[in-house]
């Protein structure tokens, strides 16, 4: 079920309508804070705007490479199991 949740990042409160469990809510939060907050100490002369920026791209560029290793993972785990497929049939046979 749908609920509002609010959250603040840099100051600001945000609302946020979500059917994710509390958990994952938490979590969530959590990482986009300690990105935020990581920017906000190397640099105290950016604008809030661009800290979320710029965390939101690092964010992204891993979300990309973890999407990236997740397809090659797959791929692995399909050839793996071709290979054993065929040792297994050319043994029964």
């Amino acid at each position: 079920m749908e609920r509002l949740v609010k959250f603040d990042v840099l100051g600001q409160e945000y609302p946020l309508y979500t059917d994710a469990p509390e958990e994952d809510v938490q979590e969530i939060l959590n990482l986009v804070k300690s990105q935020l907050e990581a920017y906000s100490q190397v640099s105290s002369t950016l604008p809030p705007n661009k800290i979320a920026i710029l965390a939101s791209l690092n964010m992204a560029g891993k979300y990309v490479k973890l999407k990236k290793d997740f397809e090659q993972l797959k791929k692995n785990v399909k050839d793996s199991t071709e290979k054993l497929t065929i040792k297994i049939d050319s043994t029964v046979k």
